[in-house]
């Protein structure tokens, strides 16, 4: 049986999910699903057409589904879904998406989520993330599994960021960043991989290596760009993460690539990668 406090507020129509806990002043719209065994604790706002998933936890102050931060929004019934077991910590901000970027803003399974983060209007967030305090996502980015983000960081919108990558503290995104990157920096560069979260994830020495060869040659070899990347595509084949690393590049579309900080090729570089 769900627990409901009798100061909070649930609007007919809500569905609480078996064994939920709502505390004390919360604010569940009419058009909100909350799944079996969440938390919410005291003062959380849920609104519009929201689905939180089941086992998530969610303090005081937070504020999910409510319109999102858009000039072109005019009211459209667009959707916020949080995935399972998700960590949503005091005054997290998500907002829903809008008609012209698809309607819905997508959060995946098991993230963490800590105090004054911010997913806007149309994100598509992956499985086990982690944003740290105050970090801020601009609207319609793409962010993969397993990505952390650093305290007060923040990506532009359309930024996105590939699997398994890592952001440091106080970095400013205004690029796409690699699966397993590492980028840091006011306008954040490639620092290298994120090879500690690689070895979490049960990466070999051997693959580790043939990653990091990958990588120096697309990344600080000679030559533009364009070249290193046309000749490290024979190398594929030779590990699942080389593959989507040039998947990802392949499919860059609104934002540039985060480049390596050091190259010196990288302005143009750049502007080889301006959106098409």
């Amino acid at each position: 049986m769900s627990k409901i406090d009798p100061t909070a507020r649930i609007e007919d129509g809500a569905i609480i999910g078996e064994d939920a806990s709502i505390g004390p002043y919360c604010i569940v719209g009419p058009n909100v699903t909350i799944g079996a065994n969440c938390t919410l604790h005291a003062h959380v706002n849920v609104s519009g057409h929201t689905t939180l998933g089941d086992g998530c936890t969610v303090f005081p102050f937070a504020s999910l589904g409510t319109p999102p931060q858009s000039s072109g929004h005019r009211g459209e019934p667009t959707r916020l879904e949080i995935g399972d077991n998700c960590t949503i910590r005091e005054s997290v901000t998500m907002n829903a998406g809008t008609a012209a970027g698809g309607g819905v803003t997508r959060v995946g399974s098991r993230g963490f989520f800590m105090a004054y983060s911010h997913v806007a209007h149309d994100c598509q967030i992956g499985n086990d993330v982690i944003l740290a305090n105050g970090v801020q996502l601009g609207g319609h980015c793409e962010v993969g599994d397993y990505v952390f983000f650093g305290g007060l960081s923040a990506a532009h919108q359309f930024v996105r960021v590939g699997t398994q990558a890592m952001v440091g503290g106080v970095s400013g995104l205004r690029g796409d960043v690699i699966p397993f990157g590492l980028v840091s920096g006011q306008f954040a560069h490639l620092e290298g991989l994120n090879v500690v979260g690689m070895r979490r994830r049960k990466f070999t020495h051997k693959r580790l290596q043939l990653v990091r060869d990958f990588y120096q040659q697309l990344f600080h070899g000679g030559g533009v760009f364009s070249d290193r990347l046309a000749a490290v595509r024979s190398m594929a084949h030779s590990d699942p993460a080389i593959a989507e690393i040039l998947k990802f590049i392949d499919e860059s579309d609104k934002r540039p690539l985060c480049m390596a900080h050091n190259n010196p090729n990288k302005s143009t570089e750049r502007a080889r990668l301006e959106p098409r």
